[in-house]
This record gives C-alpha cells, structure tokens and sequence, in this order.
C-alpha cells in the first residue's frame, strides 16, 4: 500500500491537537494547515467533508534528502491528512518509502524509512 492510515475515536480538531503535540515530540513542524472544505467553499463549490491538509517538515531531516537529491524535493514536505468519513476521524499519509523508491537511491530509501517510522509513530499516538 503507497499510504497508512488509522482510523481514531477523536473528533477531527482533537485528533490534529494531539498530531502536532507527537510531531513536536518528533522534531517535525507543521509548515501550514489547509483547510479543503473551508477552501473549496471560499471558492464557491459545495464541500461538506471535514478535510484537513498538515504540511509537516523536520528541517534536518529535508537538508539530508535535499542533499542527496534535487528531485525529491518534490516529495517535500510531508503530507498527513485528517479528515472525516462516515462519522469516523481518520488520520493519514502517503508512504515516504514509497514516494522516494521512484528515485531507486538506497540511501534515500533508508532516510525515507526512517522519516516514515517517525511520522507512523506520530499518527499512533493519537487514540
């Protein structure tokens, strides 16, 4: 599977507060929030999915990949979702490991694997 996802008892604003309090504890900021239904109805189009973007990035961790290698930083920063699906809060985010393979560097797949365990065990602490 390209992504890991957990399904949480909390509702969704609750469910971000205790993200980005594991994040911290991982040294990964969150660069910005980007509400998609708040946008898309700012736009004029209905949207009624609670759907929220976290751009997250740990800064030592992105000069390391960016030094290896330009074209990742198209995988940059890391992206986890939180949204809402049949009443259910969900927490999400694509596989670095995953993103990263397309690039076939093994030093890549190694930092990648550990950014990803990081980022899983941050989604894991939330209940």
């Amino acid at each position: 599977m390209f992504h890991y996802t957990k399904k949480v008892s909390l509702p969704l604003e609750e469910a971000i507060v205790q993200l980005e309090e594991a994040l911290t504890g991982e040294t990964f900021g969150v660069l910005w929030q980007l509400d998609i239904q708040k946008k898309l109805q700012e736009k004029g189009v209905g949207f009624d999915k609670k759907f929220i973007i976290l751009e997250v990035c740990n800064p030592q961790e992105a000069k390391k990949v960016l030094e290896e290698e330009n074209l990742a930083g198209y995988f940059l920063p890391c992206k986890i979702v939180v949204y809402e699906e049949s009443g259910q809060t969900k927490i999400g985010m694509p596989k670095p490991t995953t993103l990263i393979s397309m690039l076939e560097n093994d030093k890549l797949k190694e930092v990648a694997q550990g950014i990803e365990n990081r980022l899983i065990g941050c989604i894991d602490a939330v209940e």
